[in-house]
């Protein structure tokens, strides 16, 4: 086995010692990532870049829909906007669109800013 090297032993560090709320912001994080890569890709005409940074936002999307709360409003809420978001991810891996991959990428970004705050509140 390959040892980390820094960088990737401090990011293996901050997701072990992170807390719930730290967590899932990290995973919003990961998902704006990826679907700008794959914005990037698109544009650069990238199909393997494209599916594959696509792949990754979806599968963080996925885990988020999987460990949402449903039995509270929000987490229905939530849920809702998750499974919104996989779908257009989906559309956009499929046709290679970057105005879908922007708007999964401006709806990510406005969870950053809402759970921010929310962490900041608690």
């Amino acid at each position: 086995m390959t040892p980390l090297n820094p960088y990737q032993q401090y990011q293996q560090n901050a997701v072990l010692t992170a807390d719930p709320g730290q967590l899932t912001l990290m995973l919003y994080q990961g998902a704006i990532k990826f679907t700008c890569q794959a914005k990037e890709y698109c544009t650069a005409d990238n199909i393997s870049g494209t599916h594959q940074a696509c792949m990754r936002a979806q599968d963080i999307l996925l885990y988020l829909l999987d460990t949402v709360n449903t039995n509270l409003e929000i987490g229905k809420n939530l849920a809702a906007l998750y499974d919104y978001m996989h779908r257009r991810l989906v559309e956009a891996n499929v046709r290679k669109d970057t105005a879908v991959l922007e708007e999964v990428a401006g709806l990510l970004e406005e969870l950053v800013k809402t759970w921010a705050e929310a962490l900041k509140a608690i």
